[in-house]
């Protein structure tokens, strides 16, 4: 601990103790004034050799208990603060970097609920801004390599074309692989502008009336080709309905979802989007078979960053899932997944209006 910071623990006791003394002296001083006025008025009776000094007896009991309390006082503020420094150089090293942070109060203040509780609050937020950390390292990690392939791809075919000398179907193919990692980096980008958007909205916006069933087939048509290339099946057999929402924003998760169960189905399978009426809800359910997703990274799938693949042999940077989580809450609905028996379904409930909307 370094002289600045003693010298400001050392305040801190005195000031404590200052506010004790001033307690123990005003208590101190009015018992002194009642035990006089009750003498002066023979309530109590004292022997006559004692009662004309009873005012000097009373300012020594003053002046000496006053001595004691400043005494007790000060060690009495210095225990007190011992919980609170502990508490403030916790705090610092959290606030400095440090996540490995963790707040224990001794024997007794830990027994009490409250600070037993403050103790667990501060280790759980600690344990979570480490965790929110090492996702947000791995992301940067991940990212800066997922957006440098297709950059050295790009510039590697550009160079080979621009040599010539090439046939009509070298030509077509580079182009093909400088359009598809174009569009690759275009997909990262975007990912992270509407997560970046979404996390800022609190506030949910441009809420119009459309057909829920109908975007959501716009959403499949839309990613073509990627579940074409995979020569993949969609069962979609819904009616229509109806809902008020912001059609922008739902759009983006509907292809995050989409573009997720196109990921992780095996070449040759079966998609399917299921869209369930209720009451004064739509549910849309996402199934698509596969790999399942480790019981282990259940609760963290929708945390930013986060991968359940954490060698990131496959596709994606962790962003999609927490867009859809995010946008989903903005639309006070719920989403969560389940994956056993092969197959992965996420599902989505959204109200049919928002509040002060009329249906």
């Amino acid at each position: 601990m370094n002289k600045q910071k003693r010298k400001h623990y050392f305040a801190l006791t005195v000031l404590i103790s200052i506010i004790f003394f001033f307690i123990q002296f005003i208590i101190t001083s009015i018992t002194a004034l009642l035990i006089y006025l009750l003498v002066h008025f023979q309530v109590i009776t004292l022997d006559t050799s004692i009662r004309p000094n009873i005012g000097i007896i009373i300012l020594y009991m003053i002046v000496i208990s006053n001595l004691v309390g400043v005494i007790v006082a000060y060690f009495s503020s210095y225990i007190s603060v011992r919980p609170i420094r502990n508490m403030i150089y916790q705090i610092d090293r959290l606030a400095s970097g440090d996540f490995g942070a963790r707040l224990h109060f001794g024997w007794p203040i830990s027994k009490h609920p409250t600070f037993s509780k403050l103790s667990r609050s501060f280790n759980r937020m600690a344990s979570e801004l480490k965790n929110t950390e090492m996702l947000r390292e791995d992301f940067v990690n991940n990212f800066s390599h997922e957006f440098k392939t297709p950059i050295v791809s790009i510039a590697g075919f550009a160079k080979l074309l621009r040599r010539g000398n090439l046939t009509e179907e070298q030509k077509e193919e580079y182009l093909a692989v400088i359009e598809e990692e174009s569009l690759r980096l275009s997909d990262m980008a975007t990912n992270v502008l509407n997560l970046t958007r979404v996390e800022n909205q609190t506030i949910l916006t441009d809420i119009v009336k459309f057909n829920l069933s109908e975007q959501i087939r716009s959403s499949i048509l839309l990613l073509a080709d990627k579940w074409e290339k995979k020569q993949l099946n969609f069962k979609v057999d819904f009616a229509e309905y109806g809902i008020f929402a912001n059609e922008e924003l739902l759009k983006q998760v509907w292809i995050n979802l989409l573009d997720n169960a196109i990921k992780f189905s095996p070449s040759g399978g079966v998609i399917e989007v299921n869209i369930k009426n209720q009451q004064n809800f739509l549910s849309v359910s996402i199934i698509n078979s596969g790999e399942e997703i480790p019981a282990a990274s259940m609760s963290r799938i929708f945390q930013k960053f986060y991968q359940a693949d954490s060698s990131h042999s496959g596709e994606g940077n962790g962003i999609g899932l927490a867009i859809v989580k995010k946008v989903v809450e903005l639309h006070n609905g719920t989403v969560f997944a389940q994956s056993e028996n092969n197959l992965t379904m996420f599902t989505v409930t959204l109200p049919k209006s928002q509040p002060n909307v009329k249906a």
